[in-house]
């Protein structure tokens, strides 16, 4: 079984420092790039922290997907988080009770705490509240009431967009989703906020080449079917999840055209598929497998402290260069 020094000694680093990255200590002053490394190394080893391999029997957590078992398999972006989240659970001895929003008064007093994967509206969170306090949110950053665990969009954009630019693409479309909260109220895509503020920054953005649809294979190909008709195109495309980049390769290459010598393209999530795709496809990883691990550790560590004030923890992202980008000279 890895310790905190195998780890150390890979990513070069001090085993406090080891400790206190894993331990989400938020005092630590580091780099997003040493932070991510470590996080890498951790999952390559399997690692886990000797306060967890302590058994957490009789514990028992609901787990709360925004997505039903269709749109899972559709963009399975969350499926990978709640399954993360579920062999973490297993792997420290807790009980996992899958709930939705019917979720009874009954069962929720019976559960030490709720982990909701997904995105969630205010009166959603006022209602899960009433169910139980105990509430990790996964990809999402509720308000103060509650913890969370995120990524950091800002970065994520800066890396995928920087790099675009920095190969020569002054024109860079944006292929992108449209989601709501169970309540019905749009949810705000930070993924175009920060495009929007990249583009704008650089005086390069046109309205004209953004296109929305649903975060779906089909959405990203009938998106790009509509972008290919107009003659004058972005020499980029930036696609809000891979399963949407996989639409686009299907509409170019019917369009009879290549990437990335025609068009450039990189995607968001870096799903296991994605190097595989021909070419392997440029993208944003997220550590999805870290974003269910991290918030069920965070969970557990709530409901053991009784701490007053709340957490938000932020997972580092990683430029993944592959053959999907193209120099635009």
């Amino acid at each position: 079984m890895a310790t905190i020094k195998d780890i150390a000694e890979k990513a070069g680093v001090s085993i406090s420092t080891v400790s206190r990255v894993l331990n989400f200590d938020e005092s630590l002053k580091v780099t997003a790039k040493t932070k991510r490394r470590i996080l890498e190394i951790a999952e390559e080893f399997d690692y886990v922290t000797v306060r967890d391999r302590k058994s957490r029997s009789g514990q028992k957590i609901g787990i709360l997907n925004w997505y039903d078992s269709e749109k899972e398999l559709g963009d399975p972006y969350y499926l990978y988080i709640r399954l993360a989240a579920e062999k973490r659970c297993h792997d420290l001895g807790v009980e996992v009770v899958r709930i939705d929003f019917d979720c009874d008064e009954d069962t929720a007093r019976k559960l030490d705490g709720i982990l909701a994967i997904g995105k969630y509206g205010r009166s959603d969170i006022d209602n899960l509240m009433k169910l139980n306090e105990e509430i990790v949110f996964t990809d999402f950053s509720a308000d103060n009431r509650c913890d969370s665990v995120v990524i950091d969009f800002k970065e994520s954009m800066d890396l995928a967009l920087g790099y675009l630019y920095g190969r020569g693409h002054r024109r860079i479309g944006y292929i992108g989703g449209r989601e709501f909260f169970p309540d019905r109220d749009e949810v705000s895509d930070l993924r175009f906020k920060f495009y929007k503020e990249f583009m704008l920054m650089n005086d390069i953005y046109h309205e004209s080449d953004c296109y929305f649809a649903d975060f779906s294979l089909k959405g990203g190909y009938r998106l790009m079917k509509e972008a290919l008709e107009k003659p004058d195109r972005p020499t980029a495309f930036f696609l809000g999840n891979d399963s949407m980049a996989l639409g686009a390769y299907k509409a170019i290459s019917e369009a009879g055209l290549d990437i990335p010598n025609d068009i450039s393209i990189i995607g968001f999530n870096d799903l296991p598929g994605s190097k595989y795709m021909v070419p392997s496809l440029t993208t944003i990883r997220v550590y999805q497998d870290y974003l269910g691990q991290a918030a069920v550790d965070l969970l557990l560590e709530s409901i053991g402290s009784n701490r007053e004030f709340r957490k938000k923890v932020v997972i580092p992202v990683k430029l993944m260069e592959r053959d999907s980008v193209s120099d635009n000279i």
